[in-house]
């Protein structure tokens, strides 16, 4: 009778190579989620600055019920920045954090004419290109190429 004998592989860890796969698998699904949270964020601010523009819109609405005018700070376009923001904020909601900076848009009011104007949103990046969404009165939004 032959006696075989049988060989017994003790596994105490792992490879270096399985855990080179394991940490590349882990990176190459980190990377992919970065990049996807980063895209989730983008939109979620853009779409919370529409909103705030619609409010902004709203208001101009009660505005030109109570004085006959609309409120506007530029002739044609404007620049949004911090003091523009503040002076909605101020003028068309009476104070307070209302159209809420941190969302990461600037804002500003241009005048269209005597009757009209345009709402500019600016995001408020060290970006050379930021993205920049415009509300007319008529309740059309534009977005340039950047966003």
């Amino acid at each position: 009778m032959i006696n075989y004998q049988k060989k017994i592989k003790s596994s105490l860890g792992f490879s270096l190579v399985e855990l080179l796969v394991v940490v590349a698998i882990i990176g190459i699904i980190s990377a992919v989620g970065i990049v996807t949270y980063n895209g989730y964020i983008a939109g979620t601010k853009e779409k919370s600055a529409k909103n705030i523009m619609q409010q902004i819109s709203l208001a101009q609405t009660e505005e030109y019920s109570n004085t006959g005018n609309y409120f506007t700070q530029e002739t044609d376009s404007c620049t949004p920045s911090e003091t523009s923001t503040d002076e909605i904020e101020t003028i068309l909601f009476g104070g307070g954090d209302q159209i809420g900076k941190d969302i990461g848009y600037l804002m500003c009011i241009a005048s269209k004419g005597t009757s009209n104007y345009d709402i500019v949103a600016e995001e408020n990046t060290n970006n050379s290109n930021p993205c920049i969404l415009t509300l007319s009165r008529n309740g059309n939004f534009t977005r340039d190429s950047n966003c």
